[in-house]
């Protein structure tokens, strides 16, 4: 036991010894840290069950008024804090216990969306209800976002950092695409508010979860201390480092269409398909399908850089134009699948991307940015590809959704070609022993 090691308790000295393999580490080593596997184990039901009770709210609204538009309001109201205390909820999660924190805000959404639920299967909800239950969900999610994102390295450890980042996100990506099948299967055989109800004993097993965490094999980061200028100086430390700044950029095109596809699979499903709930299923579960291979391979990268980012926005969006003029039921599954891969590989990279780019001190901030970018903009998508589905059918919602990512693409590309970040380069070698004969390869900075 070295030096470092030896001024620790051994629960803790394990758990560091345990978080410090070679830099060649798989993903799935970061499961073997006793404290993480049970957040890992916490998340995937949190997010999973909670995007399926989202999806449920949804197709609640559907069901009691028959508006494409509602539902697009619904998932507006559930954004729609973060828009307007995003910023705030990333200084209460520097300033503040983060295991705490996220066991008061999991008892939260267990309370919000079980009283929705009860009100569901009692035949009292009404349209004012549904919207009222995203909103108070949403207004939990201001600090439990950036607070639950960073937590990430007081469990995992300095070395596991990276691949633990990347498994949380996958994590969570995973659940919001297997979520909505989920629901499709619940409200097809019990009904929506059986889903509200199940994902209340999910959020209240998380806070039990991250409550019986043991401090002793955790790795803290020093609490900040409340003072003026912190936002500000979040918001410097972005502005300060390019490959934060253009990543955030790029999600807010992204998201802003391409990544809420609940909306409008749920009138593809109702209108093309024809087959109501159980074709949302098939639909939802396809883009699972594809979002658990992408997962397989989102850790796998070994430099993650913005030209990476840039590729990947581009490709959901052609994929997404594709989707829109497929007419064969069977090459839109491939084609969704396909998008689900895509998805989930873009969002982890580019949230792991801002996460080890980020001062520890500065962390909470920069994520409640990204973050507030990232549901802030699919706060408005909710409501724009909404409105598109309703009024130029499936088809053209499908549509609407790849403008945010080929925009995206094609304004940071152009941006960071223009400053020298995004170049081709030649470079030239000569081949040993066989005189001036020279290989030429072209890259991408």
């Amino acid at each position: 036991m070295g030096p470092a090691l030896a001024t620790l308790s051994p629960r803790r000295a394990l758990a560091r010894t345990k978080a410090a393999p070679s830099s060649d580490v798989g993903l799935i080593d970061a499961l073997k840290v006793g404290n993480y596997r049970r957040y890992a184990i916490a998340q995937l039901c949190t997010s999973t069950f909670g995007w399926a009770a989202r999806v449920a709210q949804d197709w609640l609204m559907l069901e009691l008024t028959g508006s494409a538009a509602l539902v697009g309001l619904t998932v507006a109201m559930q954004f729609t804090p973060m828009l307007l205390f995003g910023l705030f909820g990333g200084v209460l999660a520097d300033r503040y216990d983060r295991r705490r924190i996220l066991t008061i805000t999991q008892s939260l959404f267990g309370v919000f969306t079980l009283a929705l639920g009860v009100l569901t299967l009692i035949g009292l909800v009404q349209p004012w209800h549904v919207l009222a239950s995203a909103f108070l969900g949403g207004m939990a999610i201001v600090v439990d976002n950036p607070a639950r994102q960073a937590f990430v390295h007081e469990i995992a450890g300095p070395k596991l950092l990276r691949r633990a980042i990347s498994m949380n996100t996958s994590i969570f990506q995973l659940g919001a695409l297997i979520g909505p099948a989920v629901a499709a299967a619940l409200i097809a055989a019990v009904g929506s508010g059986w889903a509200f109800v199940v994902n209340a004993l999910a959020c209240a097993f998380a806070a039990w979860m991250i409550h019986s965490m043991r401090r002793e094999e955790m790795f803290p980061t020093a609490v900040v201390r409340r003072a003026k200028g912190q936002l500000r100086a979040g918001l410097k430390h972005v502005a300060e480092r390019p490959e934060i700044l253009w990543a955030c950029v790029l999600v807010g095109f992204v998201a802003v269409t391409g990544v809420n596809m609940a909306t409008v699979l749920t009138a593809y499903a109702a209108d093309v398909i024809n087959l109501g709930a159980s074709g949302y299923g098939l639909l939802t579960s396809t883009l699972a399908l594809g979002a658990i291979t992408g997962a397989l391979f989102a850790g796998r990268a070994r430099r993650l850089r913005l030209r990476t980012l840039v590729a990947g926005a581009a490709m959901l969006g052609v994929l997404q134009i594709v989707a829109a003029l497929i007419s064969s039921t069977v090459l839109f599954l491939v084609v969704l699948y396909a998008i689900g891969a895509t998805c989930l590989l873009y969002l982890t990279r580019s949230n792991t991307l801002v996460q080890t780019s980020a001062d520890p001190a500065m962390r909470g901030r920069v994520l409640s940015l990204y973050v507030l970018i990232n549901m802030g903009a699919q706060a408005a998508s909710g409501l724009i590809i909404g409105w598109v589905s309703e009024w130029g059918g499936p088809h053209a919602g499908l549509a609407a959704c790849a403008v945010g990512p080929l925009l995206g693409a094609l304004v940071v590309g152009v941006i960071l070609a223009r400053r020298g970040q995004l170049r081709p380069v030649l470079r030239v070698r000569q081949r040993p022993g066989r005189g001036f004969i020279y290989l030429v390869r072209r890259s991408v900075r």
